[in-house]
């Protein structure tokens, strides 16, 4: 369990469109093996240490001619922002992807003050 020092919690969010493959035959649509697409991320404000991020997706296109295989994770999380990461495998051929977000953390509490 994670606890929180400051007195002021912030939540942010948001969605991604990470790729739209099959407008231009893209790797994801086309390709097979592993494969990886990244997004940067940035928060509409600084956490003070780095938040709890959980991405999920809100929203994907994929054919029906292959099995489903997908991974979405929050990666490379820092007091500004994150990648979202999603891969697929093998013989998957997916089209679109969505991913949503939310950030759990500290934000900086003006009323407080730190002794040096």
């Amino acid at each position: 369990m994670r606890k929180l020092n400051s007195g002021i919690v912030g939540i942010d969010q948001g969605d991604v469109v990470l790729f739209s493959d099959f407008e231009d035959d893209g790797q994801m649509w086309r390709g097979e093996g592993p494969r990886m697409s990244r997004a940067p991320v940035r928060f509409s404000e600084p956490f003070v240490t780095p938040p709890v991020v959980q991405v999920s997706i809100s929203m994907w296109d994929i054919s029906n001619n292959t099995n489903t295989r997908a991974d979405v994770q929050a990666e490379n999380i820092t007091i500004e922002g994150f990648e979202i990461v999603f891969r697929t495998w093998a013989d998957t051929q997916v089209a679109r992807v969505r991913v949503a977000w939310t950030s759990f953390g500290e934000l900086p509490n003006d009323d407080g003050w730190e002794l040096y």
